[in-house]
């Protein structure tokens, strides 16, 4: 007992020199007729940039003033835990832990307090490793990348109905994409200990929000529950059909101590294996694809893992069959003779026999830009074309419009993952194909190379058109990029997908660019600029904490997809498309990036217009990146 008073006592001392330290120290900074001094509106202009710029010099940690009058109000209302007793988010840490999180984002808020306190002390911020984000939408966008990069999910941390109503949009975006984060918000569930800040930050049912684009969610109501639903909701979210899950952390059963004797068990977390199909059904689809004259291969969400582009590259190979890529994963080699990705509409017209492999719309996968803007989705098969799906869309317990989309008129659809039924799939052809047949499919190959080979020569000579112009033509970007990165292990964290999600590129190519940090592999991201402006403070948790990452803008200051659509309107009512260019575009005044992106950190260059500046600025930045920093380039470019 002495000894307790003893410590007390000295905690009240010490609690007494914070006091009048922090007060002190306020009192100078306030008192201290410091001089902010305004610099020349003209003086970034007048500096140089440097060929290679120096890091900035790492700052003697501090304890600043708040923190110290912080620890001096003590505990307050929070429970002190007793000598042996262990809280509940300690547990909680332990159950993600042995998920294998190696980061949670999150952006920080009191609801998960607790949470928050143990990933960082008990957990020793290592594994998950707190990774501060400015806007929940940007925490659950990284991991949304991070996924699609790393092939586990990341996990996300978030404050109540509001931190969750944040989130929602990218909660929506990786529904969409069958991408699997995992979620946990904070809420007081008991309304008899909610503080008043609480009612508004509480709920009955804070799930409710974002069922209708979760796959599965929970309450837990005691350590036991949520152990078990924490395991339950890994094997969920990672098991085709793919997608995210919530769960609810009630914040007392965060922040009550537990005797350390009577925690429960942490449940074994294997991983279920993704559903195949049926041998009969794939026995079926072999022997179509043997008899097929003219087949094709439709694939969007096929390539889980790096495996699942090995084994479409067998199948293709193996029959001679034209793959059409919707590029919403990285299913094909792009240079392959056997992509007819440019020639999509032809392809799949010529096609006696349509396979779709993990395809929610045929149609819109290989409709052109016209396309689009005429809002046509017809078939384009000619008489009498067979058509195959296999596919997990048919299996999401909770699938809506946005995953179903058009009925598929199809003969043989089998419900199953795409990926995991290939092997399968190329073994029952193996034994299916005659002599006779594979000397057909080697023919078949053949022309279809030619014909890709014409595609690419038209593609090529599409791309010298304006080479030379500023504003800097789309084809010249890509070619500049690609001679500063095309010896380098690179990995493209941005993709065509990104630009149907407002707001999901720019945190997704941070996230992605995270994962690839431990593997030292340069991350590229084509950065469109209305995107940007949806989540610009991602470029504060790049620099923060040292995620490597070259972006180059394409800013051509326009949402320039819904400018040709109102143009379209225009058109189509016989008004002028001048006008057409209103509420569209991002001028008067024109953004810029270079120095909103210095503001937070970050080493950039541009506004870039001329191409010739292009290269070497490329080279500057791939520089910084290679030093372990993030990089932005902004290149102002051609509408298209």
């Amino acid at each position: 007992m002495a000894e307790r008073q003893k410590s007390a006592r000295k905690q009240l001392e010490r609690r007494e020199f914070l006091q009048k330290g922090a007060l002190a120290g306020a009192a100078a900074i306030v008192g201290g007729g410091a001089e902010l001094t305004a610099l020349p509106a003209d003086a970034a202009a007048q500096t140089a940039p440097p060929a290679l710029p120096a890091s900035p010099a790492p700052v003697a940690p501090t304890t600043p003033i708040m923190t110290a009058a912080g620890e001096a109000i003590g505990p307050g209302e929070a429970q002190v835990l007793g000598d042996n007793q262990r809280s509940g988010s300690d547990f909680m840490v332990d159950v993600l832990k042995s998920l294998g999180f190696e980061y949670v984002a999150a952006n920080p808020g009191s609801s998960f307090r607790g949470l928050h306190e143990s990933i960082i002390n008990h957990g020793g911020n290592r594994a998950p490793e707190l990774i501060t984000c400015m806007h929940e939408e940007s925490a659950v966008a990284m991991a949304h990348g991070y996924f699609k990069a790393e092939g586990k999910p990341m996990l996300v941390a978030a404050h109540g109905t509001v931190g969750l109503q944040h989130a929602s949009m990218a909660l929506y975006n990786a529904w969409c994409d069958r991408v699997p984060v995992y979620m946990v918000i904070g809420n007081y569930n008991d309304a008899a200990v909610r503080r008043p800040a609480e009612w508004y930050h509480g709920v009955q049912d804070a799930a409710l929000l974002v069922r209708d684009f979760t796959k599965w969610d929970d309450t837990p109501w005691s350590l036991t529950h949520f152990a078990e639903s924490a395991v339950r909701a890994y094997n969920v979210a990672v098991t085709p059909p793919m997608a995210p899950v919530l769960l609810v952390l009630d914040g007392i059963l965060q922040e009550q101590g537990v005797d350390a004797g009577k925690l429960p068990a942490i449940p074994k977390t294997p991983v279920p294996t993704a559903p195949q199909g049926d041998t009969a059904s794939v026995e079926q689809a072999a022997r179509m694809l043997v008899a097929a004259e003219s087949p094709v291969l439709v694939v969007d969400r096929l390539a889980r893992t790096p495996n699942g582009m090995k084994l479409l590259v067998e199948l293709a190979e193996l029959v001679g069959a034209g793959v059409v890529d919707a590029t919403s994963r990285m299913n094909f080699p792009t240079r392959h003779p056997l992509n007819q990705s440019m020639r999509a509409g032809a392809a799949v017209g010529d096609a006696d026999l349509i396979v779709g492999l993990e395809v929610a719309d045929f149609w819109a996968s290989v409709n052109t830009l016209r396309d689009q803007l005429h809002r046509s989705t017809e078939a384009r098969t000619k008489p009498g074309a067979k058509m195959i799906t296999i596919t997990t869309g048919d299996l999401y317990v909770r699938a809506n419009y946005q995953d179903f989309r058009r009925l598929q008129d199809v003969d043989l659809a089998i419900a199953a993952d795409g990926e995991a039924t290939l092997p399968s799939l190329i073994e029952a052809v193996k034994r299916l194909a005659t002599g006779d047949r594979r000397r057909v499919f080697q023919e078949r190959a053949t022309k279809l190379a030619d014909l890709s080979r014409v595609a690419a020569d038209r593609a090529r000579v599409n791309a010298s058109f304006a080479w030379n112009a500023s504003p800097v033509s789309t084809a010249r970007l890509s070619a500049e990029l690609w001679a500063q990165i095309k010896n380098e292990d690179w990995s493209l964290v941005s993709s065509y997908y990104t630009s149907d999600l407002g707001g999901w590129p720019r945190p997704a190519s941070v996230g992605g660019a995270l994962a690839n940090k431990k593997h030292g592999r340069l991350s590229v991201a084509i950065q469109t600029d209305g995107d940007l402006m949806y989540a610009p403070g991602v470029l504060w948790t790049a620099a923060h904490h040292r995620i490597p990452l070259l972006s180059v803008m394409n800013n051509n200051r326009a949402y320039h997809m819904e400018l040709m659509h109102v143009q379209r309107m225009c058109n189509a009512r016989n008004r002028s498309v001048d006008r057409g260019a209103i509420g569209s575009q991002i001028i008067d005044p024109n953004i810029d990036y270079a120095k909103m992106a210095v503001s937070m950190g970050v080493y950039a260059e541009g506004p870039i217009d001329n191409p010739a500046d292009l290269g070497p600025a490329l080279k500057r930045a791939i520089a910084v990146v290679k030093r372990g920093e993030p990089a932005l380039v902004d290149v102002v470019t051609q509408v298209r």
